[in-house]
C-alpha cells in the first residue's frame, strides 16, 4: 500500500482511500484530502516531518502520522 508519505517529492499522486477513524479522518476530510483528489507532492523535511502537499490550489503542511493515513496510486 503506498501512502502519502512513502511517495516522492516532485510526484503528482491521486487519493485512494483514507484511514483512519472518528474525527482524525474528518480532519483529513476537512482539509481537502478526499478520495479522488491530486495531490502534488512540494516538499519533505529533512528528517521527514513535516511533509508539504499542493492539493486544491493551495499548500498544506501535513505530519506523518497523518499523510501515512493517506492511501494514493
Amino acid at each position: 500500500m503506498k501512502t502519502l508519505k512513502n511517495s516522492a517529492c516532485g510526484e503528482t499522486v491521486t487519493i485512494v482511500k483514507l484511514h483512519g477513524e472518528g474525527a482524525i479522518k474528518r480532519r483529513i476530510m476537512d482539509m481537502g484530502l478526499t478520495k479522488g483528489t491530486q495531490v502534488f507532492i512540494r516538499k519533505v523535511a529533512p528528517l521527514g516531518d513535516p511533509i508539504e502537499v499542493k492539493v486544491r490550489g493551495y499548500e498544506l503542511s501535513l505530519r506523518k502520522s497523518d499523510a501515512d493515513m493517506v492511501e494514493v496510486s
